[in-house]
């Protein structure tokens, strides 16, 4: 039997953790969830997730940057999907198909809050090939 891929959530909203816990779960991954970059920077310490799923703000406004940053610095071939309410919270929208942005930020994908989880099901199934 194949071995479940795990999944790193990282986000300071626990309704967020619950509802992505519950339906990476459903759809057959290893769901690993914590509530910020310091957690899953020990979680990074001991494991390498096969995707992670990290909120933009949490203790600091580029927590998730930097998780990114750190993840990438540890396994390149880790996907990493951005997901924040930056843009409806403060107006800022990043592109990844952008130079400017590809530059810096240090993920696989981007998704603005307020996705459907068919969506977000289409994005991990691309990532994960």
């Amino acid at each position: 039997m194949a071995q479940k891929k795990t999944i790193l959530v990282a986000d300071d909203d626990p309704d967020v953790l619950f509802m992505l816990g519950h339906y990476l779960e459903k759809w057959g991954y290893e769901a690993v969830t914590v509530d910020s970059r310091r957690e899953a920077e020990k979680f990074l310490e001991v494991a390498s997730p096969d995707l992670a799923i990290i909120d933009l703000m949490m203790e600091e406004e580029d927590s998730g940057f930097i998780l990114s940053y750190r993840i990438k610095k540890k396994d390149p071939g880790i996907p990493v999907i951005i997901s924040t309410a930056v843009y409806r919270e403060k107006g800022i929208r990043f592109d990844l198909q952008h130079q400017t942005d590809s530059k810096w930020i240090r993920a696989d994908h981007y998704l603005d809050k307020g996705y459907r989880m068919e969506e977000l099901r289409k994005v991990i199934e691309k990532l994960l090939g």
